[in-house]
């Protein structure tokens, strides 16, 4: 299966489920078509630098690349969220034909019916993949609250603390 959005009306990182037990997604949509990509949360948060180092990049070499702000769409991902694969593999490249970074993800495992690795390929301009990077960073720090004596997250019912000798870290929760 190809997925492909050459003008995308909206790409964004988003997630599904409780923090300690969201699934995240990249959800694309344009016009009436929608996809949705599984992925892990360190792939949704070094996929969010690397497109703002990318931009970077390119502001660098003179292209008119938006700075760094507070992302705008911070809404809810589009209903209904239906999953068509899950991320094994991502891509990122600059078009400078088309003046656009492709984003590219391929999928975990082949297609039962054509045998053939999913992908999805979205075509952002240099406005839509400042949003999506900044809304990933925003997305992914979204989690579950950093324990303040060892830094790991806290579930809801507290953590094993390193830091207070192997105590139920309760009182940080």
């Amino acid at each position: 299966m190809m997925l492909e959005f050459d003008r995308p009306d909206r790409c964004v990182v988003g997630t599904v489920g409780q923090p300690g037990n969201r699934l995240f997604l990249i959800q694309v949509a344009q016009g009436g078509q929608l996809a949705a990509v599984a992925l892990e949360k360190q792939q949704a948060q070094l996929l969010g630098v690397r497109v703002a180092e990318v931009l970077d990049q390119l502001a660098d070499l003179g292209h008119d690349v938006p700075p760094e702000q507070a992302p705008a769409d911070m809404g809810p991902l589009d209903a209904p969220v239906n999953v068509d694969f899950r991320a094994a593999a991502i891509g990122l490249a600059w078009d400078s034909d088309s003046q656009r970074l492709v984003l590219e993800l391929f999928s975990v495992e082949a297609d039962e019916y054509s045998g053939e690795n999913s992908l999805l390929q979205v075509r952002l301009t240099p406005a839509m993949a400042r949003e999506f990077s900044g809304r990933a960073a925003v997305i992914v720090a979204s989690g579950r609250p950093a324990c303040p004596a060892c830094g790991q997250p806290l579930d809801p019912g507290g953590h094993i603390c390193p830091r207070a000798n192997g105590y139920r870290g309760d009182l940080f929760s």
